[in-house]
């Protein structure tokens, strides 16, 4: 069993190593001298093992001392790092937060979440560019980038945040009208509603458990902007190849069918980038938590 009642001791140890004083160690623990000589008085008769030689002119570590010290500094640093967590997460966010995020993505998911955190925090601002480009966040201007890739970023400070499925949507007048769609194989002879590429044919992609295809179809209408290419959907003009978080609030009201649902498509997933580790405020943080609390509702919102 743990003796949890060495972990005390073991803390004022550590910081008996570390300043070689025990007037230092009780004056940065907040304990009186006579305390803290107790306490490794205590932890060494616990363990059977003398920590230190104490003279009326110094503190000596014995050999043991030195090698359980690696040990209690772990406890020690543990705790510094939650009570550094503690007074992050309390402290008023301040100052602003300079984001870059994708047009239509951003406008979903992270104008909603800024919201959130603004009215949370008074003493908070914001600083959003809404745009597709893609900069080297170390580089930028940006405490946070918001990526969205097939590829996990090299960046080191990266968060998850979602994976984004793609798919065939069209309004159920659109699909009364075709032939019946239950392949790939039945697909090009209908019209299609794409992002802009460089050709108007494109090959989408199909996987089914061990089977992958690819089949090429013909834009009607192209577009580098998915709310223009969901509105043409809605229209009843022919299939959109989109997201399924665009598509979502339109499936969920009955607006747009999804078509073989049974087969995957491209898949990407979703990246919070943070510039540097030091970035990672409680302001930052908070925000990050907003933000992926709203994807989480959204994706569960969907599963039902």
């Amino acid at each position: 069993m743990e003796k949890v009642e060495n972990l005390i001791p073991m803390v004022v140890f550590a910081r008996v190593v570390e300043t070689l004083s025990f007037t230092e160690a009780a004056l940065s623990l907040g304990m009186s001298k006579s305390s803290v000589s107790r306490d490794i008085s205590t932890l060494e008769k616990r363990i059977g093992a003398m920590l230190l030689k104490r003279t009326t002119r110094k503190i000596e570590i014995t050999e043991f001392g030195l090698s359980y010290y690696q040990h209690c500094f772990k406890i020690l640093n543990e705790l510094r790092a939650a009570e550094r967590f503690v007074r992050d997460y309390y402290e008023e966010p301040t100052g602003t937060i300079k984001i870059l995020a994708p047009v239509t993505f951003g406008k979903q998911y992270v104008v909603p979440a800024l919201n959130a955190y603004l009215e949370r925090n008074m003493m908070a601002n914001v600083d959003l560019d809404l745009s597709d480009k893609e900069v080297e966040i170390k580089e930028s201007p940006y405490d946070l980038s918001v990526l969205v890739a097939q590829d996990t970023p090299t960046h080191e400070h990266t968060t998850f945040l979602c994976s984004i499925q793609w798919g065939l949507y069209a309004t159920p007048e659109c699909v009364a009208r075709m032939r019946p769609i239950q392949s790939p194989a039945d697909l090009p002879a209908h019209n299609y509603i794409l992002f802009r590429g460089v050709a108007r044919t494109v090959s989408l992609p199909f996987r089914k458990e061990k089977q992958k295809i690819s089949v090429d179809v013909h834009s009607r209408f192209r577009s580098n902007n998915s709310v223009a290419l969901i509105n043409m959907a809605l229209s009843g003009l022919g299939i959109a190849y989109l997201p399924n978080y665009v598509a979502r609030e339109s499936i969920a009201t009955g607006k747009l069918i999804r078509l073989l649902p049974g087969w995957q498509m491209d898949e990407y997933k979703v990246w919070l980038l943070s510039k540097t580790k030091n970035t990672m405020t409680s302001g930052i943080k908070r925000f990050s938590d907003e933000l992926q609390q709203l994807i989480s509702g959204a994706e569960l919102k969907e599963a039902r």
